[in-house]
């Protein structure tokens, strides 16, 4: 994983320095498949933001954000980026010796989301003189309906034809049809990957997945991810058939609604770990699951998939889902993470846990952030995490 890793920064880093090479910008749940198609290294400033939040160098530089006039309510991926480059630092150069983010030749984005990162890239954009496209499909659907991959697939070949120009040459559909197979087969492995919990005991667990996601994320469409989630799935396989728990006397089964504190997974993984309690499943972690895809279909395929997914549906849909969750799962107890500068990826805010537990499924609701500790209490949240799990 982490040569994997390194490996994909340090070539970014190439990449960027290479007039040869062109590099575009794209938003995690975007359509990575037609800039690698089309030649593009592709570089994610969520990613970036999980980084930043992950190794807490988002609290140096998420107020900076806020004296350049970004709200603290908004996303701290974004308020954490950018502050970043205001500031001029990066985790990068001490994971790598990386010194800055590349530079984009062009930047893409999907509102699929949220708007924020339409703000966000449009920021760059600015700042780079890079010229910029965002896709803008349906939002909060109960259901995908045949106009709508309509609309975005036009939207993707509009996109392809934005992008020619910056390339030099027309697109390749060839590859573009092997690019999108090599992202099925990897998404298809994720998804085997994160059900391989619903054994008990489990061999991983939500923050395991954290981490583990990271190439579904910033490899899609490469032969890479392809090879590292075959490995990672065989050993966990392994650890299945000799019993190994990744909780010791696992006795609780959790699932995780919302965003993952980047800055506390070690100590929350702890919380629970204490308690023998295993968080099995997760809605973050299945953002990444894209299993429309289809290579001889490929822009109608990627269409229904980028629109199709949790963030992007009603509240219905996730009612739903989360029950099939639960059922699948084993799940003893949902925990919703309410991040404060992340309302569309927080589900807590129209009685969702309401409605599951008077379904018989316990819930609880921690507040937090994904990068901004200032709006997390360690306390606050291990007292009512550890009252959960003893009540449950």
């Amino acid at each position: 994983m982490s040569n994997v890793m390194k490996e994909y920064f340090l070539d970014l880093d190439r990449a960027a320095k290479d007039p040869a090479r062109k590099v575009a910008w794209c938003t995690s749940v975007g359509p990575a498949e037609i800039l690698r198609a089309m030649g593009f290294e592709v570089f994610f400033p969520e990613n970036h933001g999980a980084m930043l939040g992950a190794t807490r160098v988002c609290m140096e530089t998420i107020p900076v954000a806020n004296a350049h006039g970004y709200s603290p309510e908004i996303c701290s991926y974004l308020t954490s980026d950018i502050g970043a480059y205001i500031k001029g630092i990066t985790p990068l150069t001490k994971a790598f010796g990386i010194e800055e983010i590349p530079r984009p030749d062009v930047l893409v984005y999907n509102t699929n989301q949220c708007k924020d990162v339409m703000h966000w890239f449009e920021y760059y954009a600015s700042e780079f003189s890079a010229p910029i496209f965002g896709i803008h499909p349906p939002t909060n659907l109960p259901e995908i309906k045949p106009e709508y991959i309509d609309d975005v697939a036009r939207q993707f070949e509009a996109l392809i034809h934005f992008l020619e120009p910056v390339i030099g040459h027309p697109m390749n559909r060839e590859s573009l049809k092997t690019t999108v197979a090599l992202s099925l087969e990897a998404t298809n492995l994720w998804s085997e990957v994160l059900n391989l919990a619903q054994a008990v005991p489990s061999p991983m667990t939500f923050f395991d997945s954290t981490i583990y996601m990271g190439p579904i994320v910033v490899l899609r469409g490469t032969e890479i991810a392809v090879k590292y989630y075959k490995d990672l799935l065989g050993e966990l396989k392994e650890k299945i058939q000799e019993n190994h728990a990744a909780v010791p006397e696992e006795n609780k089964r959790i699932y995780w609604d919302g965003m993952p504190v980047w800055g506390r997974l070690r100590d929350q993984s702890n919380i629970f770990k204490e308690n023998k309690a295993c968080v099995v499943a997760s809605t973050y972690c299945n953002s990444w699951i894209f299993s429309d895809f289809d290579p001889e279909d490929p822009l109608p395929s990627m269409a229904r998939a980028y629109i199709k997914i949790f963030i992007n549906r009603n509240d219905q849909y996730k009612e739903d889902y989360i029950e099939r969750m639960v059922r699948d799962f084993k799940i003893d107890g949902v925990i919703f993470m309410a991040a404060r500068t992340c309302p569309n990826n927080s589900n807590s805010s129209y009685n969702l846990p309401r409605k599951l537990k008077d379904k018989g499924i316990p819930t609880i609701i921690i507040d937090g952030d994904l990068c901004d500790l200032r709006c997390y209490s360690d306390e606050q949240s291990t007292t009512l995490i550890e009252a959960f799990l003893e009540t449950i």
